[in-house]
């Protein structure tokens, strides 16, 4: 059975490659004007469909194409607009032909634009612009923007014009005047448009789409004007491509004849065989790559789908003999149907509900999100891992639903949700509590006995490696106690090893300069995170804060502590209400455990006998690394994004990245503002 099914599948492959290529073949080159299939620019949005609505993005580029092109020819008109509301994502699109223009040249500029748009998807947003139409769709409605900063460009000529370059300056100047005058005032049946000719010399054809309006193009024009004459002359060839509107200029007429509006009037076109063949293969060979792109996509899903199924399958077994699988009814009748007022937090890999169960038991629902294959590694972390291990400083895993629609985790409810809504309020009002340092300290603690536990050191059967210590992932109970949460990133580590080389996870900021660099991951890794976030406790603001002339916390805590100045770091909002001696000692601690150096940073149980016993000895801390933030947040950075999750605390404080070579190559001089970093 198994073998018939890949057979068909080799199969219907070789039928999709073939015909398309055939397709390709007979796809005639060169019947269409060069204005109808000449690319002035194409430009692709970096934003991306949210993961959970990728899988149907292509499929409503589609219908949206289809859609206009049948608007096109049943209308017989050069200007559609066609947007999808009830989709995952809304899809607004426009087409504009130039008025020039005759309607079988217009549909085929169109199913020549359509056809290299696709070059630009996942893009959320794209346009193109033919020498005869433009091409665009964006996630908003755009119809009337004239001119956008954002998009306006424009693009010259590489050669300058021969002859008299004053006379040719001077023609030019005036062939645009009057092209973008008459258009704006040429309202009609193909939107607003028009063409000049100056003395042989030089020649200019503008066009506004329809949507804009009159005060629009006018206003459109003005700017595509003044940008083609100031920044293109003296070359042959101008052209501005704005957001509501297209000027070309050039030394040769290159405008048609065919269905010319000027001065109300309009002439026929031609239509021949060849054209009308040339549009229908283009078609052909767009639709075909579609269901080509479409067919590839689905078995790589497909063959996803299978493997999760049988890992769940093999969890399904392990947790039925445990006594750990709820019913997902159970689950979903608990949370009132997984209602939005029931709602904790929200990530890029689940959402977490407040939930009863029959006995009265209060839990919080980590409802799953699968977007990619790395979501099996990930529950996998979470399930397998740390339903073997307890503490009271780290979020207990009640079990799991895996039989249902979706996957869901069950934790234990920690009413206080994050310690960052404690620390980081921007304007604390009566309803807030500021942590007391009796507070801050039994956090520190806890925190440091919960890592403790996990690295193997105060009794754990495993060795285990959080990756992500963050103010956002310690939860508080109703005594403020610190728990540790979101286990998706932990790696575990055997005894017999002295570092684990793994793809970079975690968030800028916290994440220790070893691994950061070199992907070295040690124990040591969550005490840097450890180290950056006693920082954080103490003194009340967030690692990338930027402080007098420090460009983030662990920056400025080092500097209070060379030039004797320590007791600054703390937090104002204590009211000088804590034993300062303390104070120094745990802001001291911090900085020991964000030392550059891995082998001078202490162990976790170190830094608990440091925290607890009054006659331990404390070192001196030397210089942490720093790290630039504006170079690590270069929006020029090849970053590519995808969401994480909090477990019950809501949604993190950093953006999900994908670390670049141009990171590494940034570090130098003070940690970041958050940004998670996330393997795939």
């Amino acid at each position: 059975m198994e073998m018939r099914q890949k057979k068909a599948n080799t199969e219907t492959t070789t039928i999709f490659f073939s015909f398309f290529f055939v397709c390709a073949l007979l796809t005639p080159s060169a019947v269409a004007d060069p204005r109808t299939t000449d690319q002035s620019g194409l430009f692709c949005g970096s934003a991306r469909p949210p993961p959970s609505v990728a899988a149907s993005f292509i499929p409503t580029f589609v219908k949206e194409m289809d859609a206009l092109s049948s608007q096109l020819i049943n209308n017989k008109q050069k200007f559609a607009t066609y947007h999808l509301n009830n989709s995952a994502i809304p899809f607004y699109a426009l087409i504009q032909c130039h008025a020039d223009l005759s309607q079988t040249d217009c549909l085929l500029c169109y199913a020549a634009a359509r056809t290299k748009l696709p070059r630009c998807l996942p893009a959320v947003s794209a346009r193109i612009y033919l020498d005869g139409c433009f091409l665009r769709y964006e996630n908003y409605s755009f119809y009337t923007e004239s001119v956008s900063p954002a998009i306006d460009n424009f693009t010259c000529g590489s050669a300058a014009a021969a002859g008299a370059e004053f006379e040719f300056a001077e023609s030019v100047k005036y062939a645009v005047a009057n092209v973008t005058r008459n258009a704006a005032a040429s309202e009609g049946v193909s939107g607003f448009f028009g063409v000049a000719e100056v003395g042989g010399r030089a020649y200019a054809l503008a066009q506004c789409w329809e949507s804009v309006g009159r005060d629009g193009c006018r206003e459109c024009l003005g700017k595509a004007a003044a940008v083609v004459v100031g920044r293109c002359l003296p070359r042959r060839e101008g052209r501005a491509l704005n957001a509501g509107c297209y000027l070309k200029y050039s030394d040769h007429k290159f405008y048609g004849e065919g269905g010319v509006r000027v001065h109300g009037h309009e002439f026929s076109g031609d239509s021949t065989l060849g054209v009308i063949l040339a549009i229908a293969l283009a078609s052909a060979a767009f639709a075909m790559l579609t269901l080509l792109a479409a067919y590839v996509i689905h078995l790589k899903r497909l063959k996803e789908i299978v493997t999760a199924r049988r890992n769940l399958g093999k969890v399904s077994i392990s947790f039925n003999r445990l006594s750990m699988n709820f019913k997902y009814e159970t689950l979903e009748k608990a949370t009132d149907y997984f209602n939005l007022s029931k709602k904790l937090g929200q990530g890029g890999a689940g959402t977490v509900f407040i939930g009863s169960l029959p006995n009265n038991q209060t839990v919080a629902v980590k409802r799953l999100i699968f977007n990619t294959s790395q979501w099996v590694e990930e529950f996998f972390n979470e399930v397998n891992l740390i339903s073997g291990i307890q503490h009271k400083n780290l979020v207990k895993l009640l079990g799991c639903s895996i039989e249902g629609p979706e996957s869901l985790l069950v934790y234990e409810y920690v009413p206080n949700k994050s310690l960052d809504q404690f620390l980081f309020v921007v304007e604390k009002t009566s309803k807030v509590v500021t942590l007391s340092w009796k507070q801050r300290l039994n956090v520190v603690v806890g925190a440091a006995e919960g890592l403790a536990y996990l690295h193997g050191e105060r009794g754990s059967p495993v060795r285990i490696i959080h990756r992500d210590i963050k103010s956002s992932n310690v939860l508080l109970d109703e005594d403020f106690n610190a728990k540790i949460a979101d286990f998706g990133l932990v790696r575990h580590f055997g005894a017999d090893k002295s570092h684990l080389s793994t793809g970079i996870a975690g968030t800028i900021g916290y994440m220790a300069p070893e691994y950061l660099v070199r992907g070295q991951l040690t124990e040591k890794a969550d005490v840097y995170s450890f180290g950056v976030l006693v920082l954080e406790i103490v003194s009340g603001k967030r690692c990338n804060a930027v402080i007098g002339e420090s460009n983030s916390l662990l920056q400025a805590v080092w500097f209070y502590y060379r030039t004797n100045r320590l007791i600054e770091a703390v937090d104002p909002s204590l009211d000088s209400d804590f034993p300062a001696d303390e104070a120094l000692k745990v802001l001291r601690i911090g900085l020991l455990c964000s030392q550059a150096s891995v082998s001078l940073r202490p162990s976790m149980g170190q830094v608990i006998e440091m925290l607890t016993n009054r006659d331990c000895e404390i070192a001196a801390p030397s210089q942490p690394p720093f790290m630039r933030g504006t170079d690590l947040m270069d929006p020029d950075a090849s970053f590519r994004s995808r969401s994480t999750y909090s477990s019950v605390s809501g949604v993190s404080n950093g953006q999900s990245t994908k670390e670049s070579s141009s990171l590494l190559s940034s570090i130098t001089t003070g940690p970041a503002r958050s940004q998670e970093l996330i393997e795939e």
